[in-house]
């Protein structure tokens, strides 16, 4: 298979609110709009990858869908989005496997682990026996 592209597709329980979500407190970066101008399916950046709020649904996602995005600093940014708005579900800490974390959750439920990686921890250095 040669992948050219991808993204994630969320289809919201309300629209509007999920692309405000993700516009206004969030604040990702606007990738394209396209569909009806009154209700448009909204494609943000996502790092190194995309989101998509488009159409709706009648339940909830998923409850094992978990969007997973790297930060700078995932302290500020938790404290920034719980201020904005966004429903603090744990508050940064460090995990067993050396990653800090703090998750949030979208207004559907879906799960954002805010990660940072220490300047110590391996995925920052080159593994690779020279």
């Amino acid at each position: 298979m040669d992948v050219l592209s991808s993204r994630v597709l969320i289809r919201p329980t309300d629209p509007e609110r999920s692309r405000t979500f993700y516009r206004e407190v969030l604040g990702l970066a606007l990738h394209r709009e396209f569909g009806d101008p009154e209700s448009p399916g909204t494609v943000f950046f996502l790092g190194n990858g995309l989101v998509e709020i488009s159409g709706s649904a009648e339940a909830t996602p998923p409850s094992g869908m978990v969007l997973w995005m790297q930060v700078r600093d995932v302290h500020a940014e938790y404290q920034r989005l719980v201020e904005r708005g966004a429903e603090g579900l744990r508050e940064p800490r460090k995990e067993f496997w050396g990653l800090v974390e703090g998750w949030i959750a979208d207004p559907d439920g879906i799960r954002i682990v805010l990660v940072q990686i220490p300047e110590d921890h391996p995925l920052r250095r080159d593994q690779r026996k020279l």
